[in-house]
């Protein structure tokens, strides 16, 4: 089990617990805090996570940049891959396709699903990790495919 699952299970279970588990994923990768994201689930094959809609992330129309909306759906594919690779393997980002499908004019929840969990042996393959951004009327505004390069970790 990927130790960052370890302390989101362990996290997750104490008041305040996703919080502290959520700055300190904003500490290891800084550039996340500009959406300041809240981690609400993870596990392997799925994780959800929240932004705020604040002034930080407001585009010169008053709605959720999209960029910023990118920004979140990459949390939401780093906290699937956490879950999800094995300690014994490690995942670089590779590529991101992305479709803008409405304005997001209210917080967000990016959701990052796998339908199957792949199997993790010797030779390095891309994932795709499908993420949707909704908003809080449960409509997607933003829908991204973000490609992962698995490979074994030398030892």
């Amino acid at each position: 089990m990927p130790r960052t699952l370890d302390l989101w299970r362990t996290a997750s279970r104490l008041p305040g617990g996703r919080l502290l588990f959520s700055a300190a994923v904003m500490a290891r990768a800084p550039y996340f805090a500009t959406v300041l994201p809240t981690v609400r689930v993870m596990e392997p094959g799925r994780a959800e996570v929240t932004a705020p809609k604040w002034f930080g992330v407001h585009n010169h129309i008053g709605t959720f940049h999209a960029i910023a909306t990118c920004n979140l759906a990459e949390v939401a594919m780093g906290m699937l891959a956490e879950a999800t690779v094995p300690s014994s393997h490690r995942w670089l980002p590779k590529s991101m396709t992305v479709r803008y499908v409405a304005k997001a004019r209210s917080r967000l929840r990016a959701v990052a699903t796998l339908d199957e969990l792949p199997a993790f042996g010797p030779a390095g393959f891309d994932l795709p990790v499908p993420v949707t951004v909704y908003g809080t009327d449960g409509r997607p505004v933003t829908e991204a495919v973000i490609t992962l390069w698995i490979t074994p970790r030398k030892r």
